[in-house]
């Protein structure tokens, strides 16, 4: 079963800060680029990004970007710009924000420590298959720091959990990030709650939705600490933010393809779908052509013609699609690595991944990309059918948001 903890949570010192973090939160260091890390490098001096995307400066005079985080890490705890909770804590997170389609939402979930398991082994399980990614940067960063600086996001399965998760107090901090999204964060001390959530949390398998790689990498140093002799209980467990897999709790969205290569897309798939042009490549199609996607149950491709529907021929793909999961035959973003990848990998394209439907639209537009696919979302009863069959959905599947900020809480592993 799921084992969730408490912890001492680490975080900016609100006498110096105040509650209001949002000139030294960042969002997840693998949506920064280099344009947004010198920004928000540049809004302080302490700035989460600081940690979790550490840079050497030539008058820093460090040749080792681990270390030098390391040495921030250290220095930050030392002169109480970070201090550590008192008592073992969960802590309930709270975003208020917009979803794509501008209804305003609200995600509530707890952090605490999750402890570590070999996939297939419990009931943490992975939630989609892994692209292959060097894992040695967060590797040599855990390394270094021996901290968590950025939560995982989990699933869980267990209904009801959300109703556990009142705010009992003012939050302790806060940020406003740059979508206009409002993060809190509160600190949960009542052993009675606690003990209810990490039952709750037990309870059923939770699933990992983001952070499957930090995930591995934790694994991988916990092995490695063991092997040295050196392995300590800190080193079992990972920060992890953990949501129910509830309509009313999760923002879905899909992951769009865009390919390069200068590839005849609708000659290479005519065999395999129809094509219905819609219009022409603008913001106003886009948006609209949503909607005639969930109605055709069809992805839809963007290109120099404009947009199209690829509407599926079933009796095509049904051999291309034999060995996937009955569960996923349907999910776009199946077809496509079964059934659309392969042809356009073997004509010299290369794929790319976004989540984003219009800026992959703009690429086309502006020829930065020679055609996009835009997949429709996959919904939650299918997430959670997914997960209560043990089955991994493709890569590059779903993007939840919004992302939790990071800087709100941080965690040792030796603490």
């Amino acid at each position: 079963m799921p084992d969730l903890s408490p912890f001492r949570g680490i975080h900016y010192n609100t006498e110096r800060f105040g509650t209001d973090l949002s000139a030294v939160a960042a969002p997840p260091y693998d949506v920064i680029d280099p344009e947004r890390r010198a920004h928000l490098g540049g809004l302080h001096e302490v700035n989460a990004v600081h940690l979790t995307l550490p840079q050497v400066t030539d008058d820093a005079g460090h040749d080792d970007r681990y270390a030098h985080a390391a040495e921030l890490w250290s220095a930050w705890r030392a002169d109480a710009t970070l201090v550590a909770d008192d008592e073992l804590c969960l802590y309930l997170y709270q975003v208020e924000f917009e979803d794509e389609d501008g209804a305003p939402r609200q995600m509530t979930a707890v952090i605490g420590l999750l402890r570590l398991e070999v996939p297939g082994t419990g009931d943490v399980l992975p939630h989609e298959r892994t692209m292959s990614k060097p894992k040695g940067d967060r590797l040599d960063l855990l390394r270094a720091t021996r901290a968590n600086l950025e939560p995982i996001w989990g699933l869980s399965l267990t209904e009801g959990l959300t109703g556990l998760l009142d705010a009992d107090g003012p939050p302790l901090v806060g940020c406003t990030d740059t979508r206009g999204a409002h993060h809190r964060l509160y600190a949960l001390r009542d052993p009675a709650r606690i003990d209810a959530i990490v039952a709750a949390v037990a309870a059923t398998p939770v699933v990992i939705a983001d952070g499957h790689h930090r995930y591995e990498t934790s694994l991988h140093y916990q092995a490695e600490r063991r092997e040295a002799g050196e392995h300590a209980d800190g080193d079992d467990w990972i920060m992890t933010m953990i949501v129910e897999l509830a309509d009313d709790q999760l923002a879905v969205q899909p992951i769009h393809r865009t390919v390069t290569g200068r590839v005849d897309v609708r000659a290479l798939l005519a065999d395999r779908f129809v094509v219905e042009p819609v219009g022409p490549n603008a913001d106003a199609v886009v948006t609209r052509v949503s909607a005639d996607m969930a109605r055709r149950a069809a992805m839809a491709l963007v290109d120099a013609e404009g947009i199209a529907l690829l509407i599926p021929q079933r009796d095509a793909l049904a051999p291309m699609l034999a060995d996937e999961p009955e569960v996923l035959r349907n999910m776009d973003a199946a077809e496509f690595e079964a059934c659309i990848a392969p042809v356009l990998v073997a004509a010299g394209a290369e794929i790319a991944y976004r989540h984003d439907r219009h800026t992959v639209a703009e690429q086309v537009g502006k020829g930065a990309a020679d055609a996009a696919f835009l997949l429709r979302p996959v919904d939650v009863p299918t997430i959670r059918a997914v997960a209560e069959q043990h089955e991994r959905m493709p890569q590059k599947t779903t993007f939840f948001h919004p992302k939790p900020s990071t800087g709100l809480v941080f965690r040792s592993l030796d603490a």
